[in-house]
């Protein structure tokens, strides 16, 4: 897969694949007396950026209805990080594979955003990744209900992110979630959106 110079300011804003990121997970504060106790598990996901002709979009998945966890959810593809996986770079290009259907050599890792807590208990590693434009989605219909690309601008405009507060065990919690152009089925929130957000001011700050 040859480089495009388009990603470069993209793997510019990011963590170097060499090591993990330093420090506690960014969002820690906003999910203040909601983790569970003990360690967290340890989680990764693949942020895909697809390099179109006319411009860089972001790989989704939509989860089947029928899940136990997250049913009917946008969401990288990703998932718990097991003994086999050497890193969080093989857990998110293997599971990648068996949800999406993408091989390795469709994706080439760029880099790391900054790890995000979720109030299930998992530490998440998101691996950002360029994903071969010619790629062919096969989903697992156990667990995708659709892979689905949306431009990278729409999920770097401010005007397209809000604030939601929702109740979780009786106090509220802010949320984010992606307005229009964003389409209502394939709503963007929550723990996909935090990390978009976190690309966003990565890049932000990178320029």
């Amino acid at each position: 897969m040859s480089p495009d110079p388009r990603l470069d300011l993209l793997r510019a804003a990011l963590h170097p694949l060499a090591a993990l990121p330093a420090g506690p997970c960014w969002n820690l504060e906003e999910l203040t007396g909601l983790l569970p106790e003990g360690e967290p598990r340890e989680a990764a996901v693949l942020v895909g950026v697809v390099p179109r002709p006319g411009a860089l979009q972001v790989l989704l998945t939509r989860r089947t209805d029928d899940l136990r966890h997250h049913a009917g959810q946008v969401s990288f593809p990703g998932g718990r990080i097991e003994p086999p996986d050497v890193d969080p770079v093989a857990a998110a290009i293997r599971e990648t594979g068996e949800e999406v259907g993408i091989p390795p050599g469709q994706l080439a890792p760029l880099g790391y955003l900054d790890p995000l807590a979720t109030i299930t208990g998992f530490r998440v590693w998101p691996v950002v990744a360029q994903v071969d434009p010619a790629y062919v989605p096969r989903p697992d219909p156990r667990e995708v209900a659709e892979v689905f690309e949306v431009p990278l601008a729409d999920l770097l405009e401010p005007a397209n992110l809000v604030q939601r507060t929702i109740d979780v065990r009786g106090r509220p919690r802010r949320v984010l979630e992606f307005v229009n152009p964003i389409s209502p089925e394939r709503r963007i929130w929550g723990a996909t959106a935090s990390i978009l957000h976190n690309l966003r001011q990565r890049l932000e700050h990178a320029r």
